[in-house]
């Protein structure tokens, strides 16, 4: 009997009070598992705090070499006031100052430990990004009289959008930007080889007073053929067989020419733009026989992409807001707060 109790008493330790301990200690590491990862998850918290975006950015000043810490909207300011004349209308204006702003927060955020080009910072002050100057800087480029009579306007375009930026489909985008499209701006892919679906080409119809709307470059038929045979010595051009060598292959949407076949050399737009220096890829070029000279007749300033200037200034003088005059030349974008 006493071995039957032994037995029994055995038995009941395995049966019931082994799994009971088991279990318990099987909660206590689990409890102790999921206290861990919560640290984890804190730590991770903590970290993203230490990241957040807090109202300074870093800009590289290209005349210093120096790396600047300032508040985004003194930047913004400095930026506004460079690449828009402060005469447009305040609702151009304000629309400059949101994509100004976007485009640092963008820039900032692609590159947060510094661009390739300017390592250090994500941003310059040169055309390279966008165009900064200071208040110092902008007086000394133009009077003491211009900042009285325009910096308050410049400060109120930016005050007033004041942590405003466009999205698109919740992300920030890159908003691309213009002097004068010539009528109708480009597509990104016809320019840049991405292709952004906010960044279509759209009808720019309120340009008239811009500058270089409508230009003309001049070269004796000598200059041009040295500077395609510079570039390209294989090419057979002279005076006498220059007009059937020269013929357009593609043109963009918006009537730019994407593509230029010279002696059957197929040649890109944009490197004919950058050959003879000329305003856009929207050009004509004639040769004038009695002048002996080829003349490049172009439409419009810049490379065509995203917000034209002038058109923003025409469709503020045509009563538009700055917030439909960024989802005109940005598809499909939506204005909001930048948390």
């Amino acid at each position: 009997m006493k071995k039957l109790g032994i037995y029994l008493i055995f038995f009941i330790v395995i049966i019931i009070v082994v799994p009971a301990v088991l279990v318990k200690t099987i909660n206590f590491v689990m409890k102790e598992d999921k206290l861990n990862l919560t640290e984890e998850k804190d730590e991770e918290s903590e970290n993203k705090e230490e990241v957040k975006f807090d109202g300074y950015i870093k800009v590289y000043d290209t005349r210093t070499q120096e790396v600047l810490k300032m508040p985004l909207e003194d930047y913004v300011k400095g930026v506004v006031a460079a690449e828009m004349p402060a005469e447009f209308h305040e609702e151009a204006l304000k629309a400059q100052a949101v994509a100004s702003r976007t485009y640092a927060l963008e820039r900032t955020k692609k590159y947060p430990a510094g661009h390739p080009d300017h390592p250090g910072a994500p941003l310059c002050t040169g055309v390279h990004c966008q165009a900064y100057l200071s208040l110092q800087e902008l007086e000394e480029a133009h009077s003491s009289k211009w900042v009285e009579q325009y910096w308050g306007k410049i400060e109120d375009a930016v005050d007033s959008t004041k942590n405003e930026v466009i999205y698109y489909d919740g992300e920030l985008i890159e908003p691309l930007y213009h002097s004068t499209s010539g009528g109708m701006t480009e597509d990104s892919e016809d320019v840049f080889a991405v292709s952004y679906p906010y960044l279509k080409s759209v009808l720019s119809p309120y340009e008239e007073g811009a500058p270089k709307l409508k230009s003309t470059s001049t070269f004796t038929v000598n200059e041009f053929i040295d500077k395609i045979k510079e570039n390209y010595p294989e090419a057979n051009i002279t005076k006498d067989n220059m007009a059937e060598k020269i013929k357009v292959v593609e043109r963009t949407e918006s009537g730019r020419i994407k593509k230029l076949m010279i002696d059957g050399i197929v040649i890109e737009g944009s490197k004919i733009r950058s050959i003879f220096n000329l305003n856009s890829t929207n050009f004509k070029i004639t040769l004038n026989l009695k002048t002996n000279t080829v003349e490049i007749e172009t439409t419009g300033y810049g490379h065509g992409v995203g917000m034209s200037q002038w058109g923003a200034n025409g469709m503020a003088k045509q009563g538009k807001n700055y917030k439909e005059i960024l989802c005109h030349y940005y598809q499909g974008v939506e204005i909001g707060t930048y948390k």
